[in-house]
């Protein structure tokens, strides 16, 4: 899908991620930063200046009546309003889903939330979604923003779905996305028991764990049979359990490990 046009009042990490994706898949992105800028400006430039890339950003105060005439504007022409505000700040600003699909009958909408009703207005971050879910182990942060990245990619596919349901004829639509249901997908795993300390993903098999080597760690991910066979032959271990394993890998540095592994055909990368 090509030459559609977004326009988005989504600040923070999901929505400009998904503003992001959408412009790699063609469309013109506008974006709409309200005075005080995008927190993600100042808390990671870098990162910022790449999601931003080839999308138009424009400051408005849409407290005000002349800017959020602008904005009607601008949405007069736009496919697709991506929105990252609690629904009661949508409708404060005019923006409710009801009210706009009234003055803009072509205009599809996404809402990036944080939960679902009864609690759209309960306020939330990536962090509280995945301490809810038991995925975050103190005193250490996550490395990764699931519920935010995740949530943004279920914007896009969202948001492609409406504009496919309207080119098809159905009319344009409108649908929430929530982040703590979109961090529950990346729980899962942890939920079923496969990454727990016994599971099958989570150090209970030797073939897919973690090992020290002499100057730092491995990650050992010959998870398929054919790998982990091909692992043992290739090591000379007759005895596959996880303290074999662990004396086979302390005895060369992590960067002879996956030049071994390479030449082998073995799942296996150092551990940055």
């Amino acid at each position: 899908m090509a030459n559609f046009s977004v326009v988005t009042l989504a600040i923070n990490l999901p929505g400009p991620a998904a503003a992001a994706r959408l412009r790699q898949l063609g469309a013109a992105v506008t974006k709409i930063e309200p005075p005080g800028g995008d927190p993600l400006a100042i808390a990671c430039p870098a990162w910022y200046a790449q999601l931003h890339q080839g999308i138009t950003v424009l400051t408005l105060d849409l407290k005000t009546q002349a800017d959020r005439a602008q904005l009607e504007a601008m949405l007069d022409a736009t496919d697709l309003l991506l929105t990252s505000m609690r629904p009661a700040a949508l409708a404060r600003l005019g923006l409710a889903p009801d009210a706009l699909a009234a003055r803009h009958p072509r205009l599809c909408q996404v809402a990036i939330v944080g939960y679902d009703p009864p609690d759209t207005d309960k306020a939330g971050h990536d962090l509280t979604y995945q301490a809810a879910l038991g995925l975050v182990q103190p005193p250490q942060l996550p490395r990764a923003l699931l519920a935010d990245l995740g949530g943004a990619e279920q914007a896009v596919s969202t948001a492609l779905a409406l504009l496919l349901a309207r080119a098809q004829g159905l009319g344009a639509g409108s649908a929430e996305v929530v982040l703590a249901r979109a961090a529950e997908a990346f729980g899962q795993p942890w939920q079923f028991g496969l990454t727990r300390a016994t599971g099958t993903l989570g150090g209970g098999l030797p073939g897919y764990n973690l090992y020290e080597t002499a100057d730092g760690w491995v990650a050992l991910a010959a998870l398929e049979p054919h790998f982990w066979q091909r692992f043992l032959v290739a090591a000379a271990l007759t005895q596959p359990d996880k303290a074999a394993v662990a004396a086979f890998f302390r005895q060369q540095p992590a960067a002879y490990w996956t030049a071994w592994a390479r030449e082998r055909d073995i799942p296996l990368e150092a551990v940055l």
